[in-house]
């Protein structure tokens, strides 16, 4: 019997006060699509960095076709057919896409050694064709979206004709359509023997690509299932060894209809388009389209991210200057941004700071900040979110991605919030985590804020939501309410057809 292609042996891995991996073992057959399952910090990331060459375990060892192996850099891991795409994008968004795809392995000319960026941009091209990206290969990559961004990282992955190919979260900025694509592309990597590791939250994904699933709970191996046994139920069960069944939780709050007004906005992007909506005290209006649909952009000039924007956006009754983000944080207006790690976090710093820098104020006497009042506050947040950290002295870098999404949000949940927006809260999030994250939302509601949720994940956008706003290419094609928030009614509008379902966004 053929070894498998990959076997990581009782692999430890410790960070200052965490206990990442504890004596974990994976195996991984040639043309193996794995998916890895876990909660937040259940330390899938941390195995998959040691597999890439981020990181050294402590303990254990990792074998290739049967061979022990030192994976020292990610250059060593390279040079093994590893292939990582990491959850947190790693391009650089000053150069170009097919810069990206060959960073550090550029083809060389002439006799002064000079990039062949004629070579590497025609060599480009077919990973985007493969892909469906209609971007080109010269467009500078800070010009591209998120989920864009996303797939120029898988392009590179292609070119380095890996056999093993590490996906931590591919789908978690992709559309529908997009994540189709990807699925379709996993399937076809396995058929021509290439092994797919898939760590996704989506768990359909994961029953619908997986050959085998394996779990890790709290930095151990918490069992696997063959693909005959994955079911969500059984991954669930395995992830959290706990019911949630009360996965979404049903409105209950008093709403004020109009509480919320936006007239005329115009973002920088769209700058042609004029979008106007009206959202209610209690409510959670839902915003749904295709990436670029300009949902993000308009939510960005709300809170003053958009120099360039112009409209009107009051609340309560009170127009607030648009372009000024102090004005918007002052009247209660937050933003918890898509891109956590560039806009909505400073890694570096620990949970504590992180927590309180928006409302330094708050705790400042004399010029002197109080650390005790910041410590009491930011571990109110760690408990109230259950985030895994060591204590609110941790440097956020170091908490695995779900966890990081929690302390951007605990930031402003410290601050009594009245409108709060939320663009792709549950990126990367594990299902026990969304329950949570649901339930703070509707909380939120029942005390009267008002609740803006952007997100590509139409289940998410389905069950959460109370009425769903649809955009498309910069303007609004309609607002559903929740009986007529339907996955095909949102498809409709998101491609910018007329549906007799939908309902103005306003009223004057």
């Amino acid at each position: 019997m053929n070894p498998p292609l990959l076997e990581m042996r009782a692999i430890g891995k410790r960070f200052p006060g965490v206990v990442a991996l504890d004596n974990v073992s994976l195996t991984v057959g040639k043309g193996e699509v794995l998916a890895l399952c876990g909660e937040n910090g259940a330390g899938k990331s941390t195995l998959m960095k040691i597999l890439g060459g981020v990181y050294q375990p402590d303990d254990g060892q990792v074998l290739v076709d049967g061979r022990p192996v030192k994976i020292d850099n990610v250059t060593d891991a390279m040079k093994l057919g590893i292939a990582f795409i990491h959850q947190e994008l790693n391009v650089l968004d000053n150069l170009d896409v097919a810069s990206n795809v060959f960073l550090g392995r550029e083809p060389l000319i002439g006799p002064f050694k000079l990039i062949d960026r004629k070579k590497i941009h025609a060599d480009t091209e077919p990973y985007l064709k493969r892909l469906g990206l209609d971007v080109s290969s010269w467009t500078r990559v800070d010009q591209l979206s998120i989920a864009q961004q996303q797939m120029v990282e898988i392009a590179k992955a292609l070119s380095l004709n890996a056999r093993i190919i590490i996906m931590d979260e591919p789908t978690s900025s992709l559309t529908l359509v997009e994540t189709e694509r990807l699925l379709k592309l996993v399937c076809e990597l396995s058929e021509q023997g290439v092994s797919v590791i898939y760590i996704s939250h989506r768990l359909g994904e994961v029953e619908h690509c997986a050959d085998r699933v394996a779990v890790l709970r709290d930095g151990k191996n918490a069992g696997e299932l063959t693909q005959n046994e994955v079911t969500h139920d059984c991954i669930v069960s395995l992830m959290v060894g706990r019911d949630i069944k009360n996965f979404y939780v049903e409105s209950n709050a008093q709403k004020t209809p109009g509480h919320l007004k936006v007239r005329n906005l115009r973002s920088s992007r769209y700058p042609a388009r004029q979008v106007s909506f009206d959202a209610g005290r209690g409510e959670i209006l839902g915003f749904a389209g295709l990436v670029g649909a300009g949902r993000s952009e308009i939510v960005k000039a709300m809170v003053g991210l958009d120099r360039f924007a112009t409209g009107e956006v009051s609340l309560g009754g009170e127009t607030l200057p648009v372009g000024n983000p102090r004005a918007a944080i002052v009247k209660g207006i937050y933003l918890v941004p898509e891109d956590r790690r560039g806009e909505g976090l400073i890694t570096g710093m620990t949970v504590r700071e992180n927590t309180t820098l928006p409302s330094l104020e708050r705790f400042a006497s004399l010029f002197l900040i109080n650390r005790n009042r910041e410590r009491k506050v930011a571990d109110e947040q760690i408990q109230s979110l259950k985030i895994k950290t060591p204590g609110c002295e941790a440097r956020v870098v170091n908490l695995s991605g779900g966890n990081q999404q929690k302390v951007v949000l605990g930031k402003w949940l410290s601050m009594d919030p009245k409108v709060m927006i939320l663009d792709e809260p549950t990126r990367g999030i594990d299902v026990g985590a969304k329950a949570e994250i649901y339930r703070i939302m509707r909380s939120l509601a029942a005390q009267g804020a008002v609740i803006l949720m952007i997100s590509s994940d139409m289940e998410e956008v389905l069950h959460v939501s109370d009425r769903v706003v649809v955009m498309h290419e910069g303007q609004i094609t309609g607002v559903l309410e929740r009986a007529d928030c339907t996955e095909e009614n949102i498809m409709q509008l998101a491609v910018g057809k007329k549906i007799t379902a939908a309902k103005a966004a306003f009223t004057n």
